[in-house]
């Protein structure tokens, strides 16, 4: 019997800091049954997963880039890694590292890339100038830098394919979790609610979100506001970076709202796990959202989700949670009623069993990390195509169909010529074609 092909990945991302993309690519390197060999480069620093993947075995490069920022030496220090390195797959993250790594790796030779798509994409408008330019720019030459575009959510998909980015090349792949580590604990419920002073009776709704516009914090404390005339015994927990009393924005929200008796700020925490036991409901109140990793986490965990209808959130949760409108407080207080007023029944027991169940069969931590690997050998198994002409002339007026249809068949199509003056417009139709 043959040997399984054993493929080098190198997976470049801006940072390494605390954020879904990020968590998602240390949840796939380090996950049992990984058996293809991966490198990791960092365009700016070590952040928060550097550490945890090289003590995971996997080697971390970092470019040392500023935050934001290309640096000709990075930039250098990019090519010479994958001409020295001559990887079968160069995997990207994100918008930064799609157009960077992507259109650097081309240069250095490297055929095979496949972009990541982690963003949505709705509500780009909030983001930065620089970041609306680059999904502008990757949807211009996604024809020409990957071979294969992976999206972690049908609706990303969707409204990349609608900017202009190649459909062809897309694949959704969906995040998938640990269920040993994201599971009902009651020790751990009754351990965490102690140390924060709260009763298991006291109704206890999470969020956990890094402070950013697209969370729609605004919109959370509206809501629950809203619910507390209802329920004034509720407690609200708000987990991850920018969530403490020195961010003042949030300080202001809270005080407008008079919630300063009922908030408790945890900040950026490792243990999110136990948090989310010591919840009854979580609570995603953003505006945008590619596949929200905290919904399916927080339903394996066996805790209540409401959810906005943004990316697909709907589709992680399917019939086992409380749905409402984006940016709209009302509709959002009015779901999370429901789910107060659930808690503690036959009927809620069932849903979040059912929830969990779901999270197992479509999104487990074994089913992501064998789709990816499927991806990545159909990438690196493409067949090649070359073609010698003494005159690009010709090619252009003879072969140029069958190279496209060959294209379109999934060949890698190469071309080999001498110089002359139909050159500029043979490259031109090379491009077209790679």
């Amino acid at each position: 019997m043959n040997k399984p092909t054993v493929l080098h990945i190198v997976h470049v991302i801006s940072g390494l800091g605390h954020g879904g993309a990020e968590t998602v690519l240390f949840r796939l390197l380090t996950a049992p049954g990984q058996t293809d060999k991966h490198t990791v480069i960092s365009m700016t620093d070590d952040g928060v997963f550097g550490a945890r993947l090289r003590d995971a075995g996997i080697t971390v490069i970092t470019l040392g880039m500023p935050a934001g920022r290309l640096t000709g030496s990075g930039l250098m220090q990019m090519y010479r890694l994958f001409r020295q390195l001559a990887p079968d797959i160069v995997q990207t993250w994100m918008y930064h590292a799609d157009l960077v790594g992507g259109v650097v790796a081309r240069l250095a030779g490297v055929r095979r890339v496949s972009w990541g798509i982690r963003n949505s994409g709705a509500n780009l408008q909030k983001s930065s100038r620089v970041t609306r330019m680059i999904a502008w720019l990757c949807a211009r030459v996604s024809g020409v830098v990957p071979a294969a575009i992976v999206a972690c959510a049908d609706n990303a998909a969707q409204r990349h394919k609608a900017w202009g980015y190649r459909a062809d090349r897309f694949r959704v792949i969906p995040n998938g979790y640990d269920l040993s580590r994201w599971a009902p604990s009651p020790e751990v419920r009754l351990r965490v609610r102690s140390s924060w002073g709260v009763a298991l009776d006291t109704p206890v709704v999470g969020c956990v979100a890094r402070w950013n516009p697209l969370k729609d914090h605004a919109n959370l404390l509206a809501a629950v506001a809203l619910s507390r005339a209802r329920y004034p015994h509720i407690r609200l927990v708000l987990v991850g970076q920018g969530m403490t009393a020195e961010n003042a924005t949030l300080m202001t929200l809270i005080h407008r709202h008079g919630l300063q008796d009922h908030v408790l700020l945890l900040g950026r925490r490792d243990d999110v796990p136990d948090v989310m036991n010591a919840l009854d409901i979580h609570v995603l109140s953003s505006c945008a959202e590619g596949f929200p990793n905290v919904v399916a986490e927080a339903m394996a965990t066996g805790v209540a989700n409401v959810v906005t209808d943004v990316g697909d959130a709907a589709r992680i949760v399917g019939d086992y949670g409380y749905l409402a409108p984006a940016q709209d407080s009302a509709a959002l207080s009015q779901a999370l009623d429901q789910a107060l007023q659930d808690l503690g029944t036959a009927g809620m027991a069932i849903r979040l069993q059912k929830g969990r169940e779901r999270v197992e069969r479509f999104f487990s931590l074994p089913s992501m990390v064998a789709a990816w690997r499927s991806h990545w050998h159909q990438l690196a198994g493409r067949k090649r195509l070359v073609y010698a002409i003494n005159n690009p002339a010709f090619f252009l007026s003879h072969r140029l169909p069958l190279a496209l249809a060959a294209r379109d068949a999934g060949y890698d199509v190469h071309v080999a010529t001498m110089d002359g003056p139909s050159v500029p417009g043979f490259y031109r139709w090379v491009f077209s074609i790679m």
